[in-house]
């Protein structure tokens, strides 16, 4: 039985290293500009990163194979695929051209190591203190909305800030509150992004709303968590 549970924590863990391989094919689906393959590997990386946790628990990989640390390794996974990949597809594509777009990368590079190094980025009760440096998530809304290289550029700095700032983020699978419709709310929002990518970035009326009432509701759950905190 312990050998069995050894050989599921190996699994586990070679699960969640798979996430780096995203990071390649992500990386050159970029650099040939091939946008709906970029989206794809970054979307399949997600899915392994919101997978590994349940999994990683459920054979207790910190009791069967104690010098392996699973969070350095997602730490290290998370930080390509929601940091750095997202900064080099925005100077790539490019979404932002110029100096501007150099300097919004680099603003997202640089920041998303604090958030990344914080000890204290969430909360006990599963929020994210500071914006969580979800930029995978950003790029995919810049790009499918095309608010302009203005706003795109102020929605980037606003977000590098709002890093440093002490607003509880609501973890969709970790905070216990609500957690059904949350969860609801973001598979419903990623069946329509998946639609968007297959319908080459032209979501359909049904396919928007879901988008953009998506992280309207969970940035009101954020809110009213911070502003309870505040109060």
């Amino acid at each position: 039985m312990i050998r069995a549970r050894k050989v599921g924590a190996i699994l586990v863990h070679l699960f969640t290293a798979s996430g780096v391989v995203c990071t390649l094919f992500a990386f050159l689906a970029s650099t040939n500009q091939s946008v709906g393959a970029f989206f794809f590997w970054l979307g399949l990386a997600l899915f392994i990163d919101a997978a590994d946790g349940p999994l990683a628990r459920l054979v207790d990989t910190k009791a069967h194979l104690p010098r392996f640390s699973g969070e350095h390794l997602d730490l290290i996974i998370d930080y390509l695929n929601y940091v750095a990949l997202p900064a080099f597809f925005i100077v790539s594509l490019p979404i932002i051209d110029g100096s501007s777009g150099v300097l919004a990368a680099a603003l997202i590079l640089l920041t998303s190591l604090f958030h990344f190094s914080d000890t204290s980025s969430k909360t006990s009760d599963g929020y994210f203190i500071g914006f969580p440096a979800i930029w995978n998530i950003v790029v995919f809304y810049l790009f499918v909305f095309k608010f302009g290289e203005t706003i795109d550029l102020i929605v980037i700095l606003a977000l590098c800030l709002l890093t440093f700032l002490p607003i509880r983020w609501v973890h969709p699978f970790r905070v216990k509150k609500l957690r059904v419709l949350t969860v609801l709310v973001v598979i419903l929002a990623s069946l329509a992004a998946v639609a968007t990518v297959l319908g080459e970035f032209d979501p359909s009326l049904i396919e928007t709303a879901l988008l953009i009432g998506a992280p309207v509701y969970l940035v009101a759950v954020s809110l009213k968590r911070s502003l309870g905190e505040v109060t």
